[in-house]
């Protein structure tokens, strides 16, 4: 089975950057898309950003769209959210998921078969 690994959270102030980081726990490893996910203090989880393992193809949620930017590396099969301008409302225990299957769900918690245990991150006013 397949373990993802998040690392990067942490306390900032507002208008500060971040970046997190997400490495499956083995080399081998096959996936479609991963994206990214987020829960705050007595909210649901919601999508935040997404990309194609194979071309590239990235989508966001619109509360991040122009201040964070999803990437990834092919060759190391790790995946990165730069966080810009983050704000308060963007607190949160952020997790990276990957989605083994092609899907047209993907900004969707039940496109994806593997997660990591979440990164915290706290944007102080």
């Amino acid at each position: 089975q397949v373990r993802l690994v998040e690392s990067g959270g942490g306390l900032v102030q507002t208008g500060s950057s971040l970046r997190l980081s997400c490495a499956p726990s083995e080399t081998t490893f096959s996936t479609w898309a991963m994206g990214w996910f987020r829960q705050a203090p007595g909210k649901e989880r919601e999508f935040v950003a997404t990309i194609n393992w194979r071309n590239g193809n990235t989508r966001y949620a619109n509360p991040v769209k122009g201040r964070f930017t999803i990437s990834r590396d092919n060759i190391k099969n790790t995946m990165f959210l730069q966080m810009n301008s983050l704000r308060p409302e963007d607190t949160a225990v952020y997790t990276c998921a990957a989605a083994q299957y092609e899907t047209r769900t993907v900004d969707k918690a039940g496109a994806y078969n593997w997660w990591g245990q979440g990164t915290q991150v706290t944007v102080s006013s």
